[in-house]
């Protein structure tokens, strides 16, 4: 059952803008830390933004002053706002969700593509 839906994937040109957005299902109880990653083919899949059930943020060093993360507690939505895209931004993005209960639990979206043409 697909319990983290993302959106917002597409293709944007270099210096453009996109957003991203993944809501987790009600049935998920305790939602911590929600957050991005992103997998570019032949890597390894990197930490892209965080952010903490209380609004602390946290940033890769790549994505710092371009990217936004922001949440919804009461729709359970995480949202990624991308500005100035680079074409390294280029990669699959999936949405993270980390749970506390009943136990700690990981959460994966099925990911959705960002290319960035030069």
């Amino acid at each position: 059952q697909v319990q983290l839906v993302e959106s917002g994937g597409g293709l944007v040109q270099a210096g453009g803008s996109l957003g991203l957005s993944c809501t987790a299902s009600r049935s998920i109880f305790g939602i911590d830390v929600m957050g991005w990653h992103r997998q570019a083919p032949g890597k390894q899949r990197e930490l892209v933004a965080t952010i903490t059930s209380g609004g602390s943020t946290h940033y890769a060093d790549s994505v710092k002053g371009r990217f936004t993360i922001s949440r919804n507690n009461a729709k359970n939505t995480v949202y990624l706002q991308m500005n100035s895209l680079k074409p390294e931004d280029t990669a699959a993005y999936y949405c993270n969700v980390k749970s506390r209960i009943p136990v700690i639990q990981d959460y994966w979206g099925q990911g959705t593509q960002v290319t960035v043409s030069s």
